[in-house]
């Protein structure tokens, strides 16, 4: 959602009046409903021309590897996202590099030289991502 909005915008879309929906909103706050306000950066606009998904296997599968796996993987300023998901891969990292040659270096060098890295798989993405807005679900 975007948090420019103002509460009596918000409060007029969800049919409420605007103190309900602020304290909703604060109780979402408390509650950890709401855990962070983030402004959306285009990376390209920051010379980080090239994004991607690289799906991450490990080895062997143990907390601690993965623990430190995501550590390392989020100290990467290259990083954006990381997330643990099933299938082929265990670990999704979603990146963006100035071009392919900071890329290769990224996976060569740095991805794949981490000892509990077995496997990386890459997919380009192709333009801005499309972000869904959150609907508001009535309660029966």
């Amino acid at each position: 959602m975007d948090a420019t909005i103002p509460n009596k915008d918000i409060a007029a879309r969800v049919g409420v009046a605007p103190s309900t929906c602020l304290e909703r909103i604060r109780r979402m706050r408390r509650n950890g409903t709401i855990v962070a306000t983030r402004a959306h950066v285009r990376p390209s606009l920051l010379g980080r021309g090239e994004q991607a998904f690289l799906g991450i296997q490990i080895r062997p599968h143990a907390r601690d590897t993965a623990t430190d796996f995501v550590s390392k993987a989020l100290a990467l300023p290259e990083t954006l996202a990381v997330y643990n998901v099933s299938g082929t891969e265990d670990y999704l990292l979603h990146v963006a590099v100035a071009d392919s040659t900071e890329l290769q270096t990224l996976i060569i060098d740095r991805l794949l030289a981490l000892p509990q890295v077995a496997h990386c798989r890459t997919q380009l993405i192709f333009g801005e991502p499309w972000i869904a807005p959150l609907r508001h679900r009535a309660h029966p």
